[in-house]
């Protein structure tokens, strides 16, 4: 590997840890309805886990409640055991065409609980993100050890790859303010 292949592969899946732990908050209930807390659920359609967005259409007409308008009516009871199965703790409503859930209030003892769990969601992208910089540290060491990299080019591409942790690190944690905040506030 080149060093500039070294840090684009680096930077890519460090772009991919922070996505990740993006998409995870989007999934964390905060008291007000968002898309994001059922769209990924799993939906058994025909013999086949999909996702809800697949095959339904949801949407947030009030701030406290979700609608969930399946493409087709006979999956409305798969659906509404879906979400049941799953872990977002809302109860499906169904008058036979649409799903609806009442998203409540949380209570102080659940914000804290979820403040926790942003907390833990964001480590676990900090130490992928690390553990991304030690493998691009590793190929930099042994472009240094193969005599491919003078030992000044192997200072700066370490550097670089720093500056590139840094950077995701920094994202990462303003993710975990901003959606701590998000869950306090409500």
């Amino acid at each position: 590997m080149t060093p500039e292949e070294i840090l684009f592969d680096a930077e890519e899946r460090m772009e991919k840890a922070a996505d990740v732990v993006q998409h995870q908050y989007q999934g964390l209930r905060t008291g007000r309805a968002n898309p994001g807390l059922v769209d990924s659920i799993r939906v058994d359609y025909y013999g086949s886990p999909t996702p809800l967005k697949q095959v339904a259409t949801i949407s947030v007409p009030e701030p406290q409640q979700i609608l969930i308008r399946p493409f087709d009516a006979g999956t409305i009871g798969e659906i509404s055991k879906a979400i049941q199965a799953s872990d977002v703790g809302l109860a499906p409503n169904s008058d036979g065409r649409v799903i609806r859930l009442n998203v409540p209030a949380l209570s102080t003892e659940r914000r804290k609980q979820l403040v926790a769990r942003v907390k833990d969601l964001a480590e676990e992208a900090r130490v992928s993100i690390r553990n991304i910089r030690r493998d691009a540290n590793k190929h930099a060491d042994q472009l240094l050890k193969d005599k491919l990299l003078s030992e000044d080019l192997h200072v700066g591409l370490k550097d670089d790859i720093q500056e590139l942790t840094k950077k995701f690190e920094g994202k990462v944690n303003s993710l975990a303010e901003s959606k701590e905040t998000e869950v306090m506030e409500q």
